[in-house]
């Protein structure tokens, strides 16, 4: 099996938290679980996170039985479909602390669209 990780990096907007989640739930993951191939989907929502350290309110984990499986589901229009959505998001529910990312020695070249994919793991 073959995880791809999605991190959403920010912290969520005060207030925020319980509409982010249902968009989330409602828009986002439904999309997310239409990628051809993906064995497993999980959505994750950060509860508690260390005042210093980055914050992660969200974690995506798309499982694919092998790599082939995983390549069909990067070329899912759904895919697409919802990476069209993720600046909105971004705009809408989440806030990015310049001062803590660039301390901590994070740095992107587009500001608010922190959404990245760090690894995949062979399990």
């Amino acid at each position: 099996m073959l995880t791809r990780y999605a991190l959403f990096e920010g912290r969520v907007r005060p207030g925020m938290d319980s509409e982010m989640r249902a968009y989330v739930n409602d828009v986002l993951a439904p999309l997310w679980r239409q990628f051809d191939g993906a064995h497993t989907v999980r959505v994750m929502f950060g509860v508690e996170q260390d005042p210093d350290g980055p914050s992660y309110p969200l974690i995506l984990a798309i499982t694919y039985p092998d790599a082939a499986a995983m390549a069909r589901g990067l070329a899912s229009p759904a895919r697409y479909e919802s990476r069209d959505l993720l600046p909105n998001f971004f705009a809408k529910f989440i806030e990015k602390n310049t001062e803590l990312y660039n301390k901590n020695r994070y740095f992107y070249a587009k500001p608010n669209l922190i959404y990245k994919h760090i690894f995949g793991c062979l399990f």
